[in-house]
Formats: C-alpha cells, sequence, structure tokens
C-alpha cells in the first residue's frame, strides 16, 4: 500500500499568481506529472488541505481540471483557506465529503484504515479540535482497535518553532494528544499548513507535516519570525506501508535532475 500525500496546493484563478509571484496551478500539475509516472503506482493521493486559496467556486473548479489528469484516485480535506460548502458543490461524487458539517470521515485502504480530522475554524488561519470533533475521533478509532491506522489533518498537533506559523496552530492539540494515546493501532498522524517536512512524536506515535508541490515557509526558527515564504525545491511524501516494519515514509523533491546513475558497472565492480 502507497499513499502519495499533496498538500497545501493554494489553487487561485486560472492565470492568477499566489502572493503576485507564484503559479500554484503550474505546480501542482507538475506533481500531478511526477505522480502519474510512478512506478508502482499510489493506491491513493491524499490532499491534506489549503486546496484553493480563497474558498472560490471557480478555483475549486480550476483544481478539479488540474486533478482529473491524476492516474490514482484521490481524497480531499480541508485546510483553513478553504470553504466546505464550496468544496462540497465542486465534487459532489466525493461522497465522503458529506453534505454539511465538518468534513470527517474513515475508511479501510487496503491493510490501512484512514481516519480524516476536520481542523478548520471559518474565516481564520489557525486551528481547533473541538469536544465535539474529539469525542468523534476517539469513537472512530474505537470502533476498530486492531487496524493499523493513519490519522489525516491539515494543522498538526504540534508547535514547530516557527513562530508566525505557531500562533496559527491547532488549539486543542493537548486534549488531541490524550486521545490518541489510548490507541496505541495509530500509525501516524500525517498534516499539512506548514509547507515544510517536519516531524514531531505525539502520545505514542509520530505526527509529520509534508512539503508544499509550489512554495515553502521561510525555515526561520525566532519566536518573532516574520510571515515569509522561500522557493525552495517543492515536494511531496510517499508513505508506505510495509508488513512487518509498518508506514514508511520518503519526501521526495520535484523536479527534472539528472540520473539515476548506476553504483556499480556491468561486472558488479563499484564504479572507481
Amino acid at each position: 500500500m502507497i499513499l502519495a500525500q499533496v498538500t497545501d496546493t493554494h489553487i487561485r484563478l486560472p492565470g492568477r499568481l499566489a502572493y503576485g509571484r507564484v503559479d500554484t496551478a503550474a505546480a501542482l500539475a507538475r506533481a500531478v506529472a511526477a505522480l502519474n509516472v510512478l512506478h508502482p503506482q499510489p493506491d491513493r493521493v491524499l490532499l491534506t488541505g489549503d486546496l484553493v486559496d480563497f474558498g472560490r467556486a471557480d478555483e475549486y473548479a480550476h483544481l478539479k481540471s488540474i486533478l482529473s489528469l491524476l492516474r490514482a484516485p484521490y481524497l480531499l480535506l480541508p485546510g483553513n483557506h478553504d470553504e466546505r460548502g464550496q468544496l462540497r458543490a465542486a465534487f459532489p461524487e466525493h461522497e465522503y465529503l458529506g453534505t454539511e458539517g465538518f468534513i470527517q470521515y474513515a475508511m479501510a485502504l487496503g491493510p490501512l484504515r484512514l481516519v480524516a480530522l476536520d481542523t478548520v475554524i471559518p474565516m481564520r488561519g489557525d486551528g481547533e479540535l473541538c469536544e465535539w470533533r474529539l469525542a468523534w475521533l476517539d469513537e472512530t478509532l474505537a470502533a476498530e482497535p486492531g487496524m493499523p491506522t493513519l490519522v489525516m489533518m491539515h494543522h498538526p498537533p504540534f508547535a514547530t518553532g516557527i513562530g508566525h506559523m505557531d500562533k496559527i496552530g491547532l488549539a486543542g492539540s493537548e486534549r488531541f494528544a490524550e486521545v490518541i494515546a489510548r490507541h496505541p493501532q495509530v500509525e501516524r498522524i500525517i498534516c499539512g499548513h506548514l509547507h515544510r517536512p517536519i516531524q514531531c512524536r505525539v502520545a505514542n506515535t509520530v505526527a509529520s507535516t509534508c512539503p508544499a508541490p509550489c512554495h515553502q515557509v521561510a525555515l526561520d526558527l525566532r519566536v518573532d519570525a516574520p510571515s515569509a515564504f522561500v522557493l525552495e525545491p517543492p515536494g511531496y511524501q510517499l508513505h508506505h506501508w510495509i508488513e512487518g516494519t509498518g508506514l514508511v515514509t520518503h519526501t521526495a523533491v520535484l523536479g527534472d535532475y539528472e540520473g539515476p546513475y548506476p553504483f556499480y558497472d556491468k561486472d558488479g565492480r563499484l564504479i572507481d
């Protein structure tokens, strides 16, 4: 089982650049092209929020047109830039999105169970896990205690040290960790929001964030770090379930690079 994670695509209206500089649609198209040539193909592509930039219907239509080129099926989750109603209206065939309220769902993906958790507060950059959402998570995890589980959410449940991003972090993280601690089958918690690959222990498991296919948040660990992005190499992640090992995560960089080159010559000797 291979699950690709793509996050924080921030699609704008056709022809519009994010922050006057970043062509997020072209960035997502490059990510789609890279995923389409992977062997083996991902079993699912998980999009962990901030799918568009302003929650507009035309932005979701643009997003959908780009995602239509994906060979692998995909699953959607909102982030703080998304609008639940417009997301549902644009993807009516994705019935797991529901018709109202929070967008939360659980499903089996081969040997893994996926639990998607909504952290969005409408019209705000920070996230929250209220008592209702935490209770839903607790009950959902309790329903399948013997199945290895991947929890996906937009806001990470830990502080990152990047000051301006921690100011729009996740309320309810401590209670979330208490819930996760009761369910040792949780293999990993995968998140977006940070536009960087970051890992942290949460309860008895590991939580991680994924780089974006477009711009990355500047790696600035000052408490008063200014809100800024950089055009570092974009990327995505592959979460590979290996029997007897568990979930192994690879961070991939998007772009064209030389190689692959062999280590050994035709006689099996290390090339000198």
